[in-house]
């Protein structure tokens, strides 16, 4: 919809931890008492975990393959090359992603949805198993879609938290080691304080609950690309977002050494007249990463939200052309699966070319991570914009 401190404690630990603390004087008694003090348990016994997991997929020279869409949307990419929404279909699509040779190289986890989570290649291999032979780490996506957010600008909100505890306790037992839950703010919409407040409490409590059973949340609040606002505009809103996601975050004792951040790049409204350069997209970005986002967060795994393959390369190289306090990389789906397609066309005897399609695109942004892309030889097909008016999936 376009308007659409760490406590570390074993399990056995006490869920409150109590201290000692002077009281303040009342009259003239200088008598000293005791009382409690709540210090709150952060994901339990999963600390240790999720730090490691999330350092794990930010990595150096390697991101996400985001492959989470909705049985839907998978359904409209298959239609784009002639083929019916079937789960064979499906499954033979996400089994070519899954099985490239080398993809490890530069792919450290991979976004699924729930049925492929599930499912195995045809010759009955998990796909989590495939993933992990190749040191990817599987996620899943947990939210529920986005559905009208009452009271607000024509804005929505992502549903998705009724259930999510005992959802994730089973992802983590199918072998998913992170999440993701993906909710939107449109600037043409305002944004209302309502809808801005509702995207970072959901993202919160979300990730609180992913924490607890052992899922490191993928924190994605995307500022959609919808509008012709200048790039100053995006800032804006992109400061009070983000700022608004980690108040909460930070108030439902999220581990940020445990998350990862995936947000849109900032950039002009996909219908503003001027186009910002890499240089200035990177410039924005960084600005706002650096005025928000705590450095403790291991990684930023930017959304392509709608740019085409090349220009999410080489927005992603120009934020790499110095250090940065975390590790800045990607989480892309159509930047990384538009050439893919194309070559696949739903032909067996295209597997290997769709697959090396997937390779070039992967390896791009892997340069891109550690700042050494160059554009040079990227062929036209790459450069064409996937931009989508109110883009749901």
């Amino acid at each position: 919809m376009a308007c659409s401190s760490l406590v570390k404690l074993n399990a056995a630990s006490s869920q409150w931890i109590g201290q000692q603390s002077f009281t303040q004087r009342h009259g003239s008694s200088t008598s000293l008492s005791t009382r409690r003090v709540a210090v709150p348990i952060r994901a339990k016994a999963y600390t240790d975990e999720l730090i490691l997991t999330a350092k794990t997929i930010a990595s150096p020279g390697r991101g996400i393959l985001a492959i989470d869409e909705s049985n839907a949307t998978c359904g409209k990419r298959l239609d784009s090359i002639g083929l019916d929404n079937t789960e064979v279909n499906r499954q033979a699509y996400r089994q070519l992603l899954l099985t490239t040779p080398g993809l490890g190289e530069y792919i450290s986890g991979a976004i699924l949805f729930e049925e492929t989570l599930y499912q195995s290649t045809t010759d009955g291999k998990k796909f989590v198993d495939v993933l992990r032979e190749q040191k990817i780490v599987p996620g899943i996506k947990v939210d529920k879609g986005l559905v009208p957010l009452p009271g607000s600008n024509n804005e929505s909100w992502c549903q998705g938290l009724d259930g999510l505890a005992s959802r994730s306790a089973e992802y983590y037992k199918q072998g998913a080691r992170f999440a993701k839950w993906r909710t939107v703010v449109s600037i043409p919409c305002g944004p209302s304080a309502l809808a801005v407040k509702e995207a970072a409490w959901g993202l919160a409590r979300y990730a609180a609950i992913s924490q607890d059973n052992g899922l490191v949340p993928i924190v994605e609040p995307e500022i959609l690309l919808d509008g012709d606002h200048p790039i100053e505009r995006t800032l804006e809103v992109a400061e009070k977002v983000w700022a608004e996601v980690f108040y909460y975050l930070a108030e439902n004792n999220v581990v940020f050494e445990g998350i990862l951040l995936k947000p849109s790049m900032v950039t002009p409204g996909a219908e503003h007249k001027e186009k910002a350069s890499p240089e200035t997209i990177a410039k924005h970005t960084l600005t706002v990463l650096k005025r928000r986002v705590p450095p403790a967060v291991p990684g930023i795994m930017f959304l392509s939200g709608g740019q085409s393959e090349a220009e999410a390369t080489l927005n992603l190289n120009a934020m790499n052309q110095s250090p940065n306090p975390w590790h800045v990389s990607f989480s892309y789906a159509r930047a990384l699966q538009n050439s893919v397609l194309k070559a696949w066309q739903g032909h067996p005897e295209n597997v290997e070319a769709a697959q090396r399609a997937l390779l070039v695109r992967a390896k791009a942004n892997s340069l891109a991570q550690l700042g050494r892309y160059s554009a040079e030889g990227e062929d036209e097909e790459a450069k064409k914009g996937m931009f989508v008016k109110g883009y749901t999936y």
